[in-house]
């Protein structure tokens, strides 16, 4: 029975076409339960399908007519007033849909699927003769198994690509089907593969790629099924296969979990000098207000900006408000994780994708209780379950890494400061290279601004060399390492001093070519040329995935001509090694540091000195801090000036800025050596000399001509689609539609229109990608006319094959 009770809700797996808020009947026996914030199960469409939805809100009003609420998920809402309210921010502002926005808040351990189970009735409730024998074997199956079985696992079982069998079943009257929601929570564990006697015993025939695991089984004992795909290049249904067989086993081994965190009791007080003492109390002003404000803390690499916010946190933590400290790179999580650990204890719970799916779930539960009192992370940290905020800390905020690039497309800081303005919190913003926008920003008013200009301590900015690589190959030194480099390289391995390399590519070469007719070995999925990576010997696409194992035959003439080109981590690391064989060599990039215990492993061996020379990719450029390293070299530093985006030189100065930052940080100078054959460059001299202000006043005239942010914002519209004519075509029409639309209802809004025009790689994963360049104001009413285009194009059955999506101020545009 129905109660007076409607409940408004949002569903998944709409589309952003006929995305809403949708109206249910709540009966009385869950008017109790459903409350606002909690997770429902309702039925959806004709076929009234079984969906996921969240309550968005409760009215009293009459529900004759609506369909009702058929469960509720939660004892307790999963999400605060606060976040419903974000739920439509980042609807309207990012152009997704209800339930997308409302899935990004939630920890993935958290979420339920909504999966479809069959079982067998009673052999007297149908006639068991019309089953044929395949039918027959599913029905006795399940008759042993007492209980309905997920669809997934009677196909696997198997072997069915669909379940059309199981349908026809359900028709016949042997089956019962029936969708159940199940919440997924991982234990921390890595699912491993090892050979069982049979297959180090018996001669069996296997195929190659069976053969290839056995093979690396065999020698290793047992590995990862990570592992096992990465250097074979199989996918884990041979894996399987080999298991179904009975020539391999399975286990879990427990991978490393959060510990206890004890506070350090014998620490000293943070010691801040005059500059930090001020910006400190400048910020705790603001803090104290209770008014919504953004500051931005702007100081040299080394000045101390982590002590000042700590501080910050020491004079704010007993308020009873939650404190987010969000850094850009999973890798500098751990140097903080410990940092805060040590002064504020279990207080500190850390966010980010590296944590096993139950470690998430852990500690989400331990901020919703208020257990903890800071969360640490990357860009997932701004979604922390805090029921007031009082303090949000974004460091190195100019980072690209906290926008996403996935739906919703938003950017944390933009999040950040809808939760503050909400909550009456102070938002820090703290760079040594700030972005172009939040500068012009703190200059105009907008934000305040609190400046450090001198390293902490006795130590000073390191001197900076730039190494002509023009000059080196005229003089026979093809290594690719200058001179001057290699050096200062000898001169810190005699001295007991370390050295950071930056090279930002990975892999070993970055394409391979043919000699006799010129073609790049490319993905037969993407644009793009494949990647040489030696640990497997393997060609790698980084964009989908694909791998082949290396051949020296080209595919294109099958000539045997092909040559390498192109240096990435891997060869660097190979040559440096070659160079010095001495050396202790650690490589730091995403294909060596892929779960979160590699990074604290890696990081944590570097700063106890077990290493000389680390070399990596940006990972290792920003936030780090070892005060033995005196020597960083930045081995290409061409590939990052010369990307085709206006933010290229924005991003290059940020990123040679701060990796010569990691030199000299501790009481002995540093050096950096940066390489280029484009030496005269401006932006690697005012990198070189940490002149941010010069960089600046140059980028900012630049943007002002070119109507760049902060002058105006850039809306990226994409289109993306299997048929390469059919994704321009939509891109045109989309263009056309646009024009007239803005012409007839919207002709006060000024707009700049670019394109359509071809992706940077216009094909990845056998899709084809195009795009529309729009130089807007990001205003509501500009949002409206973009949603209502993104509506009707949903709605084109012409187009029913393309995707379009909009981005504003997309990372690459």
């Amino acid at each position: 029975m129905s109660s007076d009770l409607t409940a408004r809700v949002a569903v998944e797996k709409t589309t952003y076409t006929f995305d809403k808020i949708f109206d249910y009947a709540v009966p009385e026996f869950l008017c109790s339960k459903a409350k606002i914030g909690a997770r429902v199960l309702v039925p959806f469409g004709r076929g009234n399908r079984k969906r996921q939805g969240i309550i968005f809100e409760i009215q009293n009003k009459n529900p004759d007519g609506l369909k009702s609420v058929i469960s509720v998920l939660d004892d307790e809402p999963v999400l605060s007033s606060e976040m419903i309210s974000m739920a439509g921010f980042m609807k309207e502002r990012y152009f997704c849909t209800y339930y997308d926005a409302v899935k990004t808040m939630l920890p993935t351990g958290i979420n339920y699927t909504i999966t479809t189970l069959y079982g067998a009735k009673q052999s007297s409730d149908f006639d068991e003769s019309v089953l044929d024998d395949e039918q027959q074997r599913i029905y006795n199956y399940l008759v042993l198994k007492r209980k309905a079985v997920k669809s997934d696992k009677i196909l696997d079982d198997f072997g069915f690509s669909n379940t059309e069998i199981l349908d026809k079943m359900v028709s016949l009257g042997a089956l019962y089907k029936s969708d159940e929601a199940f919440r997924r929570i991982s234990d921390a564990v890595m699912k491993m593969a090892a050979p069982t006697e049979l297959a180090l015993s018996a001669s069996i025939k296997l195929t190659e790629k069976q053969s290839n695991v056995l093979e690396l089984l065999k020698t290793t004992g047992g590995t990862s099924v990570k592992e096992i795909c990465y250097f074979t290049g199989v996918t884990t249904g041979v894996i399987n296969t080999l298991y179904k067989k009975g020539l391999v086993y399975f286990y879990d081994e427990e991978v490393f979990r959060i510990g206890k965190r004890l506070k350090d009791l014998s620490l000293e007080p943070i010691a801040l000098s005059d500059q930090q003492q001020t910006a400190c109390n400048n910020l705790y002003k603001e803090y104290c207000d209770l008014q919504p404000h953004t500051s931005l803390l702007y100081g040299i690499t080394g000045s101390g900006k982590t002590s000042v916010f700590m501080k910050l946190i020491e004079k704010v933590i007993d308020d009873d408000k939650g404190i987010i400290v969000m850094v850009p790179e999973i890798s500098l999580t751990p140097q903080f994780v410990s940092l805060f650990s040590r002064r504020f204890g279990d207080k500190i719970a850390v966010f980010h994708s590296a944590l096993s799916l139950g470690e998430r779930l852990d500690e989400y539960k331990r901020v919703k209780k208020g257990l903890a009192k800071i969360v640490i992370g990357t860009r997932s940290a701004v979604f922390a379950p805090f029921e007031k905020i009082g303090l949000i800390i974004m460091d190195e905020e100019q980072e690209y890494s906290y926008k996403s690039e996935n739906s919703p497309r938003y950017h944390a800081r933009e999040i950040a400061k809808f939760r503050c303005a909400h909550n009456n919190a102070l938002l820090v913003l703290s760079s040594a290279t700030p972005s172009v926008e939040t500068f012009y920003y703190a200059n105009s008013g907008r934000y305040s601004l609190n400046t450090l200009t001198s390293r902490y301590g006795s130590a000073t900015l390191p001197n900076v060399v730039t190494a002509d690589m023009n000059v080196e190959v005229q003089n026979g030194n093809a290594t690719g390492f200058s001179n001057v480099l290699l050096e200062n390289l000898n001169n810190n391995l005699e001295n007991g001093k370390q050295s950071i390399l930056l090279l930002n590519r990975r892999g070993y070469n970055t394409f391979v070519t043919c000699r006799t007719c010129g073609d790049a070995v490319a993905c037969p999925n993407c644009s793009i040329s494949l990647t040489y990576h030696r640990v497997n010997n393997r060609l790698m696409c980084h964009y989908c995935g694909y791998s082949v194992p290396y051949s020296d035959e080209c595919p294109t003439c099958h000539s045997k001509t092909l040559r390498f080109g192109g240096a990435g981590t891997q060869k660097a690391e190979k040559d440096i090694s070659e160079i010095f064989p001495d050396a202790r060599i650690l490589r730091m990039d995403t294909d060596t540091a892929s779960s979160k215990s590699s990074y604290e492993k890696m990081i944590s061996a570097f700063s106890d000195g077990k290493y000389d020379i680390l070399i990596g990719t940006q990972m290792v450029a920003k936030g780090l801090d070892f005060p033995n390293v005196t020597l960083v070299g930045v081995l290409n530093t061409d590939q990052m000036l010369y990307a085709d985006d206006y933010r290229s030189y924005e991003r290059s100065f940020s990123l040679l800025t701060q990796v010569v930052g990691r030199s000299g940080r501790g009481t002995s100078k540093g050096m950096a050596v940066i390489q280029s054959y484009t030496p005269d460059n401006l932006i690697i001299s005012m990198a070189a000399n940490q002149d941010y202000n010069a960089f600046y006043n140059t980028e900012i005239k630049i943007r002002k001509a070119m109507l760049y942010p902060p002058f105006a914002d850039i809306c990226l519209v994409g289109f993306v689609g299997e048929k390469q004519h059919l994704s321009l075509k939509a891109a045109n029409a989309f263009l056309q539609s646009f024009i007239e639309l803005a012409k007839r209802d919207y002709p006060q809004i000024p707009l700049r229109i670019l394109g359509p025009s071809p992706a940077t790689v216009v094909k990845v994963s056998n899709k084809f990608r195009y795009k529309l360049i729009i130089k807007c104001k990001n205003n509501r009413e500009f949002r409206k006319l973009l949603s209502t285009l993104l509506i009707d194009f949903g709605e084109n059955k012409e187009f029913s094959n393309v995707t379009a999506y909009a981005d504003m101020n997309a990372l690459i545009c």
